[in-house]
């Protein structure tokens, strides 16, 4: 059949384009679910253990209405290059501002492979919760600010989960106000989810380290009000600072932590741990924390922290120029993430077969919540209706989305040093990692004539950014009037 010129014209423009090499491919990386009481990636289902740390350079105070941990792509090239290094999968940011721009940073991490844990409060006005009188706090104002995070970083594939909040019960007068605050948020939380976001980002809660309130908090915020789990959170981080030095899992206590969190029906993990009494650190826990003695019940953990801050935790040193120096602590720490292989799926579910009591746990329903939680007072009434025209008409921000990246940001213009003083000599460029096939880098203007030209990574996930997509259409009309 032959087309009128002007028609045939069109189809060799569209034919054209649909063989233009895509030079920019979007950030692909395996999102991370819930499965009873394990992560697990959610196209393979193979159980995902956290190898991570905290990361909050300069402290949350460090987060302000200009900039935040994932603002800067020179700063996150930088640290990321040192994630890589460490041997980690997943960070934790304990405050990020949503009406800031973090597209780059986030592709940054899903190309090296790299998940981020988001507490959702900060510590800027408005920003988070009084634990203390959390109905001053617990307002639209608030909530805006949280479901903006929400709906930011739950279009980021590589969002592990959320903290509805880090140590709001942390002693006896906020465990007698704060804990149905917490629950409600995680509420309003899924509620907003539900509505807005198309990926049910996993809601959690970060818990003190305190005795007399992390079990019984574990067990209030996992419960069920009815036959629905819209108010339970999805995991439960323990921050645990108990294993100091040479210790073993009884001397330790880490063998009655399991035993706390045996029979919960959610994930768990170490949202904070590296006790620093000892020093220097030498991260013995890593070992038994991925092992069958705590791999059934615990889902990893994340190193308290990065960064050198006044309490002496850090790992690497920044100075005011933003130069990096590698600390004692980070070799240690990478030399026992060496040393650890992680579980299969086959580990973990043989495991689990044997053991009779975790065998039991109903991993699809949660318990239905009790009448009352030792040391807790859950009776505290919350004004109704506060998230209701927010969950009903969204809130205004922008949402995340995996941007291109070139060469130059997988590299940083800072300096990084080893313990002595020396220049760093690993590799000094952000490595893809490419069983997740997350990026292709060329760029557009050099030609497939290159001898080392590669083609984009494609795969049915790929997202095109929307502006290419428009030039080419805009291009398509000229030239289809253009022939007629």
């Amino acid at each position: 059949m032959i087309l009128p010129s002007g028609i045939s014209s069109v189809w060799a423009a569209a034919a054209f384009l649909t063989f233009i090499p895509m030079s920019y491919v979007s950030a692909l990386i395996d999102p991370i679910e819930v499965d009873g009481k394990q992560f697990v990636y959610s196209s393979t289902k193979e159980p995902f253990y956290i190898r991570g740390v905290d990361y909050q350079p300069g402290d949350s105070s460090d987060v302000n209405y200009e900039h935040d941990p994932l603002t800067d792509a020179n700063v996150c090239a930088r640290d990321i290059l040192l994630f890589q290094d460490l041997g980690i999968n997943t960070i934790r940011i304990y405050s990020v501002n949503p009406d800031l721009n973090h597209d780059k940073c986030m592709s940054m991490l899903a190309t090296a492979g790299m998940y981020l844990i988001l507490d959702v409060n900060s510590p800027l006005p408005n920003q988070h919760l009084n634990r203390y009188e959390p109905w001053t706090s617990y307002n639209p104002v608030y909530l805006e600010h949280v479901f903006k995070v929400v709906a930011q970083f739950s279009h980021y594939n590589n969002t592990l989960g959320f903290f509805a909040g880090n140590e709001v019960v942390n002693d006896r007068r906020s465990a007698q106000y704060s804990p149905t605050y917490i629950k409600a948020l995680v509420g309003d939380m899924k509620a907003y989810q539900e509505e807005h976001c198309e990926r049910k980002v996993p809601i959690g809660y970060s818990a003190a380290d305190d005795l007399n309130y992390r079990v019984p908090l574990a067990s209030y915020l996992e419960c069920s009000e009815d036959s629905t789990n819209d108010m339970s959170v999805d995991f439960y981080g323990v921050n645990s600072y108990q294993w100091c030095g040479k210790q073993t899992m009884q001397t330790s206590g880490y063998d009655k932590l399991v035993d706390a969190y045996r029979t919960y029906s959610k994930p768990v993990f170490l949202s904070e741990f590296g006790c620093n009494r000892v020093l220097p650190r030498t991260f013995e826990e890593i070992s038994p924390l991925y092992s069958g003695d705590m791999y059934t019940t615990f889902s990893g953990g994340l190193v308290y922290e990065y960064s050198q801050e006044d309490n002496n935790y850090g790992l690497i040193q920044l100075d005011d120029d933003g130069n990096a120096q590698i600390l004692q602590d980070f070799h240690s720490l990478k030399k026992q993430y060496e040393k650890v292989e992680m579980p299969s799926r086959e580990d973990v579910e043989e495991a689990i077969a044997n053991d009779p009591i975790m065998s039991e746990i109903d991993k699809n329903h949660s318990p239905l919540c009790q009448s009352k939680y030792e040391n807790l007072n859950i009776k505290t009434k919350i004004e109704k209706g506060l998230a209701s025209s927010l969950i009903k008409h969204g809130v205004s921000v922008e949402k995340g989305e995996y941007v291109p990246l070139t060469e130059e940001d997988m590299e940083t213009t800072y300096a990084i040093s080893d313990v002595d003083g020396t220049d760093w000599k690993t590799n000094r460029r952000i490595k893809a990692i490419r069983d997740a096939e997350p990026i292709s880098f060329k760029d557009p203007s050099e030609s497939k004539d290159d001898e080392n030209f590669e083609e984009p990574k494609r795969n049915s996930s790929d997202l095109i950014n929307v502006s290419l997509w428009c030039i080419l259409f805009a291009y398509l009309l000229n030239f289809m009037f253009c022939s007629l």
